[in-house]
This record gives C-alpha cells, sequence and structure tokens, in this order.
C-alpha cells in the first residue's frame, strides 16, 4: 500500500510538472518541510547556503514543497527534483530522515545533505532504527547543547533573571536546546555568585513546530507573570511568543537563525550553521571530497553553532565576554559538564541556583 502511495503522488506530481512545459533542468534543488524558504527558520537557513552557492559558481537551482507531511510525499517530491536534474538534493530536518535512507539506494548518481540528521529507517521496534549513511549522501547534526548554553549564559549575564524555555515537540535537538540553555543560565548565575533563588525558569513543550494562539497565551501568560525574556525553541511557535513579546514589552531570544529581522523584541538568537554548513558540503562535492557515508557533528569547535552578536541587543554582556565563554566550549571545559549520554541526550542537567517551574 505504501509503494502504490508514493506512485500515486510521483505521477500526479510529474503530470502537473510535464503540463507545465517547463523542461529546464535544476543542478541543485531543496525540498522544504512544508514550510518555506523565507520562513527565518530552517528552511531559509538551508536555501541560504544553497542559494549562495549556486549564485556564485553559476549553477540552476530550484525548491520544492511537499504535498503533505509523510514519507511518501518527501520520497515523491525528491523523485520529482532528481528527475527534475537535481544533482544535489538538500533536505532540511530530521522529518527526513526515512526518506533520505531510501532515496540514497534509489538514486546512487545523486548525492543528498540531509540537515539534522541521519538516514534511518524509522523502525523503533528494536529499541532504535538502523541508520545508513550511503557514499553518496551526508547527515549533518548541530551541538544545540552549546547553543542553548550560549543563550542562556549570556541572558544572566546581560541581567535577565526571569526566564522561559517555549519548545515545540520535545525531540532530541529540540530538548538540547533546553537543557543547555538551563545550564547556561545556572553556569552564568554560578559564575557571578548569585544567591540561590536568583533564576526562575518557565519550562514547556507546545507539541508542534506550528504558531497557535495557545502558545501566545501561554508566553503571554509568562510575561504578565513576570517572566522577562522566552527562548522560543520552535519553528513557527517563535512567532506565537514574538506576538505575545510585542504585546507585552518583554524579549525573546530566537533559534536555528539570526531572527533579529523577525521581531524588535529578539535580542539573540541561539543559532546553528545551516547556510555555512550547506554550502560547505556542496562546495566539498564539486571540490572532489564529498564527506559521503558521515554524519557530521558541528559545534563550537568547528563554528558550528553560536550567537550573532553583531546583531544582538545585550546591555552590558560583550563581545569579549562572547569570546571567552566560547572559547570555554571549544577546549571543552563547559561541554564536560553539561553530562550527555552517549547518543548525545542530556541527562539530568546539575542546577545549583535555578528554579525550574515545569508548565505541563
Amino acid at each position: 500500500m505504501k509503494k502504490i502511495g508514493i506512485i500515486i503522488i510521483s505521477i500526479l506530481i510529474l503530470m502537473l510538472f510535464a503540463c507545465s512545459g517547463n523542461t529546464q533542468k535544476f543542478e541543485l534543488a531543496l525540498i522544504t518541510d512544508l514550510g518555506s524558504i523565507d520562513d527565518k527558520s530552517f528552511n531559509q537557513g538551508s536555501w541560504e547556503g544553497l542559494y549562495q552557492y549556486a549564485v556564485e559558481n553559476n549553477l540552476t537551482y530550484k525548491y520544492y514543497k511537499p504535498a503533505e507531511q509523510s514519507n511518501d510525499s518527501y520520497l515523491a517530491t525528491i523523485d520529482l527534483a532528481v528527475k527534475g536534474g537535481a544533482k544535489i538534493v538538500v533536505t532540511p530536518g530530521f522529518l527526513f530522515e526515512q526518506a533520505v535512507y531510501a532515496a540514497q539506494d534509489r538514486y546512487p548518481k545523486a548525492h543528498f545533505i540531509l540537515v539534522d540528521g541521519t538516514p534511518n529507517d524509522g523502525d523503533w521496534s528494536m529499541g532504535a532504527p538502523i541508520e545508513k549513511v550511503n557514499a553518496n549522501a551526508v547527515g549533518v547534526k548541530y551541538a544545540e547543547d552549546q547553543a542553548g548554553f550560549l543563550a542562556g549564559f549570556a541572558a544572566v549575564k546581560d541581567g535577565y533573571r526571569r526566564l522561559g524555555f517555549v519548545g515545540g515537540m520535545a525531540v532530541p535537538a529540540v530538548v538540547r536546546f533546553g537543557y543547555g540553555f538551563v545550564y547556561g543560565a545556572d553556569y552564568a548565575a554560578v559564575e557571578m555568585g548569585l544567591e540561590p533563588g536568583s533564576i526562575i525558569i518557565n519550562y514547556h513543550y507546545t507539541g508542534g513546530f506550528s504558531a497557535t494562539p495557545e502558545a501566545q497565551t501561554l508566553s503571554a501568560s509568562w510575561f504578565n507573570d513576570g517572566v522577562e525574556v522566552i527562548f522560543a525553541c520552535g519553528g513557527a511557535v517563535g512567532n506565537s511568543v514574538m506576538r505575545a513579546a510585542e504585546d507585552t514589552g518583554k524579549k525573546v531570544i530566537g533559534v536555528d537563525v539570526d531572527q533579529s529581522a523577525a521581531s524588535p523584541t529578539v535580542i539573540t538568537s541561539s543559532m546553528k550553521g545551516l547556510q555555512s554548513s550547506v554550502y560547505n558540503c556542496i562546495s566539498a562535492l564539486y571540490e572532489g571530497n564529498f564527506p559521503g557515508g558521515q554524519t557530521l557533528i558541528l559545534d563550537a569547535s568547528n563554528s558550528g553553532i553560536g550567537l550573532p552578536m553583531s546583531t544582538s541587543k545585550f546591555q552590558t554582556f560583550s563581545k569579549e565576554d562572547y569570546d571567552a565563554i566560547y572559547q570555554k566550549l571549544v577546549d571543552g571545559s563547559v561541554s564536560r559538564m553539561i553530562n550527555l549520554d552517549a547518543n548525545g541526550s542530556p541527562r539530568a542537567v546539575p542546577v545549583t541556583i535555578s528554579r525550574i517551574i515545569e508548565i505541563n
């Protein structure tokens, strides 16, 4: 039945493509995760890396949007991209893990860049899915715990004492962002010698990645209750948090890319190097050293994460402060203390001063 579904979706998409009369080939392709390439988040960051390389090297490029959020639809859209001439297909987000797992076998002459994931079969019946990265594919992951750590550390250093974390789905990447944020806030509090109970953190997962009235209402209630800044970590969920911040005169920390242009309330963003990592992987292919068969882990040691200090709106946290704490991440003196398990997921974070309010 699944194969029939893929075939039907593929036929419908190809019929539309054929009817358009468009025979141009596009060498570089990106498949969005239902969002748009101007979402000020994951799709946009990945698209900007592909676009930059294509323009600099006079290559044709195009993005494709799946009809629905399903593996069948993702595969059908990848089929369309490859048959449309794509030599490289960029898929931003862990939701593409199963689709790329299949596509790397189906199209051995195409190359796949899976951002924020590793190709796997999606079968959790034995405790964990089977991962496989062919020579024509590469997975790219990021140290979200380090990126979150920097945001929490900077917020407390800048004078904020009532913090909030609004995450989307409690998937590993979002969880690591959140735990890193809490640990960074606590690390700064200890370093500053603050009294116990000085930092209070509200913490919540919405269960999705969409902007909703519920997320805006929750954020507004936190702000009205005294929360000064919320780390919005859930794609379009951030839009809801920003609207609440605009209505209440409070602040927001963005995620994934520099979201300073999304709202005047954004004081900084906990960033992954989406644009640079996509650009570098494409460049590596054309230079003959594509890192196929690997899952790359990008962290502070290779400039894979960070805060955009040139656009951040801190009052007292300086570039010198940032460089000093960043170096601690680079040399490992902080990352070892975040206490991750073998899979890179956080165990209990040692919070010696901060108090966390779990919001269910």
